[in-house]
């Protein structure tokens, strides 16, 4: 009977625990979000090393509809994710894509922005066509751990994938004659093209998304765990969405160049 009474007593403890935890998990008022400070025009850190971009206004204006404290975090691409999972920060905002890939490790929000997916060249380059066969043996950059390096390893077998720790460096690379070809975000690539790459490349065609590939759109990464905090950004974001705030901060930062 001693026994039994002991096991109905720790029972009531676990079970008491967990309603704490769960009653915890609603109580967001401080949250840490993750993002890797690499990826203008979404975030970027600028020549004071502060962070800045689209997403960065963006992340600050639903964290002051949501009224809760927020502090950024940066983190390299590579690492994003496995930190979020680690309890480095609580989501991540960061130009991620919402692929079924990535769903088997974190939940994501709505999402919040969808933009075109371009490929550029040298200025000299004379082909919009960008088909697999017409790019045979040429090199090809995206960042790696992406949904570009993916889609590069699916349809671009017999050309030459080389994978960048951030869009930076293949830009670098681009520029001075390393690669034949970048693909990334419309946006990302327009920023360059209109700033350190004027002078040397240009738009050469859209990529036509492949939905298993790149997801229905950007969106927050979080915990699958956190469901209370998902539910908390949904919200934010749908807000955002429907009073035309997002799109006011689209405009400032996302401006499309070719």
């Amino acid at each position: 009977m001693k026994s039994f009474v002991r096991f109905i007593a720790a029972a009531a403890l676990t079970v008491a625990g967990a309603t704490g935890v769960l009653a915890q998990a609603k109580e967001w008022k401080e949250i840490r979000i993750g993002t890797e400070g690499a990826y203008p025009p979404f975030n970027n850190l600028n020549a004071k090393k502060e962070l800045e971009g689209y997403e960065i206004d963006y992340g600050n204006l639903l964290c002051e509809r949501m009224k809760v404290k927020c502090t950024w975090v940066v983190q390299d691409w590579d690492g994003i994710i496995p930190a979020l999972l680690a309890n480095k920060y609580d989501v991540i905002i960061a130009g991620m894509n919402a692929t079924d890939e990535r769903k088997k490790q974190v939940d994501f929000t709505t999402p919040y922005n969808k933009t075109p997916i371009w490929m550029i060249g040298p200025k000299s380059t004379k082909s919009d066509d960008i088909s697999p066969a017409a790019l045979k043996g040429k090199s090809i950059g995206a960042q790696g751990s992406t949904i570009h390096a993916n889609y590069l390893e699916k349809y671009y077998k017999d050309s030459t994938p080389r994978l960048y720790p951030t869009q930076e460096e293949a830009n670098l690379d681009l520029i001075n004659g390393r690669l034949d070809y970048i693909v990334a975000d419309a946006l990302a690539l327009s920023d360059f093209l209109t700033g350190k790459g004027k002078d040397c490349c240009k738009f050469v065609a859209e990529v036509k998304r492949d939905d298993a590939i790149h997801g229905p759109g950007v969106g927050a990464a979080i915990r699958k765990s956190d469901t209370a905090l998902k539910a908390m950004f949904d919200k934010a974001i749908a807000e955002t969405t429907a009073d035309g705030s997002n799109q006011k901060i689209q405009d400032k930062w996302l401006k499309f160049a070719k």
